[in-house]
């Protein structure tokens, strides 16, 4: 009777772990934990597209080791970049404040310079294209009211 189940199960098509090329689930994300650099900023594309940009400042911690002499550098700072073409998400980044600390979801890509640019330009270097996937508040802004008491 066993030898019997165990055959008819073994008949039975097994599923594989994915049935999709895995290229179809390859991802490239960055998670910032940080505060906003300044207001987002919506702007329009060169097709009349509403997106926002707005700028996170992450601290580089844990802060680098000593030096030699037993001196540590101070933590630096970090500014990213990021952009949103989503309209919802656009209109609740205008809400946002400078100095708000964020949770950001973002996907990226590594641009490589072009060739004929200045490589003290911008277009000239590697860059980093930031694209906003989603975003939680995690501490408000002080308000200006508050911050002047």
């Amino acid at each position: 009777m066993l030898s019997f189940a165990r055959h008819s199960f073994s008949r039975i098509p097994r599923r594989a772990f994915s049935t999709t090329s895995t290229r179809a689930y390859d991802v490239s994300k960055l998670i910032l934990i940080g505060r906003l650099g300044k207001d987002p900023e919506v702007r329009t594309t060169k097709g009349d597209k509403e997106y926002a940009s707005y700028t996170v400042a992450t601290t580089n911690y844990p802060p680098p080791p000593p030096n030699p002499d037993g001196n540590r550098q101070e933590a630096g700072t970090t500014w990213h970049h990021i952009i949103c073409f989503n309209p919802n998400q656009t209109n609740y980044l205008r809400t946002l404040q400078k100095g708000t600390q964020v949770y950001v979801e973002a996907n990226f890509e590594l641009r490589d310079p072009d060739p004929s640019a200045d490589s003290s330009s911008p277009q000239g270097q590697r860059q980093i294209f930031l694209r906003h996937e989603s975003i939680r508040v995690i501490r408000h802004a002080p308000s200006h009211s508050e911050s002047s008491e």
